[in-house]
């Protein structure tokens, strides 16, 4: 009787997921509920790391792979719009676990947002928050904000493809104007019977509460929750990795 060959498939790369960090232990509370969510839904190894705040730093989450033999990994930015530590912090940092590990190839994927299924992602929230889409009520989009011109750009594009409410503005809690309560008074000013902000973080913390609590002072009728661990998000972080090891030499850094 003749054997045919053992076939073995190798695993699929590691996933190294790095998030912004935060002094605020819910944000490491909730990206951890987010990927374990992501793991059980995909199967994959997830590994954890913070640009800030919070251990471990991608070079150590990439570097303790190294040393357990990993020959390879996908690096994702479990960020909302592409900015500074898109572009510029997290590429500097695989550059020097390229430096101290040449062997290991790494792939770089892209920011979480934007995606089609973020408005999705957004809506549940608001509903979670007792509010839907209706013609008399106005939504502002509420994003933290950036420096970079081209990431405020992103959430104003996002507003403006929003339909189904009386109208959606974008607005920032830093950075960028208007203000989320800015806009609330603004919009509440022109007319709108209510006006509800929709909370564009992925994790509660610093500018989340910032933005419930003067929203709410401003006269908003309801503030979504932070993103978290939505289902929308797991399929996002699914697809981009998918996109990563499709991708293959396309998307390799170092």
């Amino acid at each position: 009787m003749r054997h045919q060959p053992l076939i073995t498939c190798a695993p699929p790369p590691p996933l190294v997921a790095v998030a912004h960090g935060s002094r605020d232990p819910r944000a490491a509370a909730t990206v951890e509920d987010l990927l374990d969510l992501v793991r059980r839904r995909s199967g994959l190894r997830v590994m954890t790391s913070y640009l800030d705040h919070a251990p471990p730093t991608p070079g150590q989450a990439l570097g303790a792979l190294a040393g357990d033999g990993a020959g390879e990994a996908a690096v994702l930015p479990l960020l909302l719009t592409a900015a500074y530590h898109s572009k510029t912090d997290i590429p500097g940092a695989l550059t020097e676990v390229r430096r101290d590990h040449p062997r290991m190839r790494l792939w770089y994927g892209a920011t979480l947002g934007p995606h089609p299924l973020m408005i999705s992602a957004l809506e549940r929230r608001l509903a979670e928050a007792g509010v839907t889409p209706d013609p008399d009520t106005a939504l502002v989009l509420a994003a933290a904000g950036s420096s970079d011109p081209s990431a405020n750009a992103t959430i104003g594009r996002m507003a403006r493809g929003w339909r189904g409410w009386r109208r959606v503005v974008p607005a920032y809690a830093s950075a960028a104007r208007p203000t989320p309560a800015e806009a609330v008074r603004g919009l509440l000013d022109a007319g709108a019977p209510r006006v509800a902000v929709a909370s564009y973080f992925l994790a509660p913390g610093y500018f989340a509460d910032k933005v419930r609590d003067e929203s709410l002072a401003a006269g908003a009728t309801a503030v979504s929750a932070a993103l978290g661990a939505a289902p929308e998000l797991v399929e996002i972080i699914k697809q981009r990795y998918t996109e990563i090891i499709t991708l293959g030499d396309q998307a390799a850094v170092g």
